[in-house]
């Protein structure tokens, strides 16, 4: 979606199990080791952590879907924390991303957040621009220590 040119799009909270597993391409493309059989059940487990989708629906079938929740922090207080923020790699450049950033940025300001956050790949340049166009800012390091699986 280029300037002056719209979309008819529709954004929508993926609760129902289809709604979800509409949503499983989008992810995958991002999170290339997620299984389709065992998605909804995580998508499930995290659901009890306060995890939600929103998805971007055009022409059909979902172009683009974050992951995100409402959490508390010593260190920023009430944030939007976004898990995921992804679209098909045949719908890259149509500003379906950024409709949805849209979106949870004004969803983590109706429900009082102090701010929005995100951990992004040192690699992923094309989503560091979107970002930086919407008004975030590089302000920290995440570091982690893999631990294998439990």
């Amino acid at each position: 979606m280029h300037e002056g040119f719209r979309v008819t799009s529709n954004i929508f909270v993926a609760n129902s199990d289809e709604e979800i597993l509409s949503c499983f391409p989008a992810f995958s493309a991002l999170r290339s080791h997620l299984q389709e059989q065992e998605f909804l059940c995580q998508v499930r487990r995290q659901q009890i952590q306060s995890y939600q989708i929103v998805a971007l629906e055009y022409e059909g079938s979902v172009q683009s879907a974050a992951g995100f929740r409402l959490a508390e922090f010593l260190a920023w207080g009430k944030v939007l924390y976004i898990d995921d923020l992804t679209t098909l790699p045949e719908a890259t450049s149509r500003g379906f991303a950024g409709t949805l950033m849209d979106w949870l940025i004004a969803h983590a300001k109706a429900n009082g957040c102090q701010g929005l956050h995100l951990d992004t790949g040192y690699a992923r340049h094309a989503a560091h621009r979107l970002y930086l166009r919407k008004g975030l800012q590089f302000n920290c390091h995440h570091l982690a220590l893999e631990l294998g699986k439990a």
